[in-house]
């Protein structure tokens, strides 16, 4: 079963920038369909956004809003000094990140045209590194943890990392997300049996049970504790011999960007957790924290205080919920 958190939280996932470009015209205009096999043709774009993103940094970044301190675990590239400075502002513990003598940090860069055309490359660079990383070293540093969140990122460094959490019996949140779709139906079973909790939205779930050729009840047996996010519909928690929790999304959210929006929820669910909140409740102060993060362009440029928080969490799930939470958040 899923246990409250007391002590350290290790979050395991990628690091990445994404570079975001507007092209004021349309790409088609550009291209001559009997010569794409001659294609040489550039863009002059309108403005550059660089955007702090990848999984473990997003859900690192969630924590320390909230007032947790989650030891980061991922490979980065040297030029990752601006963004180190800026998650250890916000609580995070960036003492233990691996950096590549020879990769950049991962990169997405992206250029996207009036129609939303998009021309797109990801650089995966220093996160094909995280396979070097060694769970027991950070350990011995931060004391034994409450749980390591494995998410997205390199598929041999979180085999890895799943493997050593077994062997030294750190409990495991397994989180697979975007590595579902091209991660054999062996590594996902390797990935998820075990794991004290598993993430994922609705539709990875049903590819967890595809590629693994487990029911869902067969899947429920290997976790004990499934939490599934619906988009808008909400989460659904579900366990072993127990009814399903169901709760709505947040009240009153005027939807502009999703990237980010699960990451901030995990974050939150574990901050809860954390408290000692049980799993409606912390899936309640998860959905509060997506609301913040689907409203913002950017994965972690939103802002609240505590107040606020509080006064959204009340509107949608109720002044007891906001009286449990508000001692946590000072």
């Amino acid at each position: 079963m899923f246990r409250h958190v007391s002590g350290s939280l290790l979050i395991a996932a990628s690091i990445a920038t994404d570079h975001l470009m507007t092209f004021r015209g349309k790409f088609a205009d550009s291209l001559v369909v009997e010569q794409l096999d001659k294609l040489s043709v550039s863009f002059l774009v309108d403005d550059l956004e660089i955007r702090r993103g990848g999984v473990a940094a997003n859900i690192c970044f969630g924590l320390g809003k909230l007032g947790l301190s989650p030891v980061l675990v991922g490979a980065v590239g040297e030029d990752f000094g601006d963004y180190r400075s800026w998650l250890e502002r916000h609580g995070v513990n960036c003492d233990h990140v691996y950096v590549s003598e020879s990769r950049h940090t991962a990169r997405f860069v992206c250029t996207t045209d009036d129609t939303m055309a998009q021309f797109a490359s990801f650089y995966p660079g220093a996160m094909s590194e995280a396979r070097l990383i060694e769970l027991t070293p950070i350990v011995k540093q931060v004391g034994d943890p409450s749980y390591v969140l494995i998410g997205a990122d390199d598929p041999d460094g979180m085999l890895r990392h799943t493997e050593e959490c077994r062997q030294h019996g750190y409990p495991f949140i397994a989180d697979p997300s975007q590595q579902l779709a091209f991660g054999s139906g062996e590594l996902i079973q390797q990935l998820v049996d075990g794991a004290a909790l598993l993430f994922s939205n609705e539709y990875e779930s049903h590819l967890i049970e595809s590629k693994t050729g487990w029911s869902a009840a067969e899947v429920l047996d290997r976790v004990g504790t499934q939490v599934t996010t619906l988009g808008a519909d909400g989460v659904r928690i579900t366990r072993r011999g127990e009814d399903p929790i169901v709760v709505p999304a947040c009240k009153n959210v005027a939807a502009v960007e999703p990237t980010g929006v699960g990451d901030a929820f995990r974050a939150a669910f574990l901050a809860a957790t954390a408290w000692g909140l049980g799993l409606e409740r912390s899936a309640q102060v998860g959905c509060t924290l997506a609301a913040y993060v689907v409203e913002t362009v950017g994965t972690q440029e939103y802002s609240f205080t505590s107040q606020q928080f509080l006064d959204r969490l009340s509107e949608s799930y109720g002044t007891e919920a906001a009286a449990e939470v508000a001692p946590h958040l000072g």
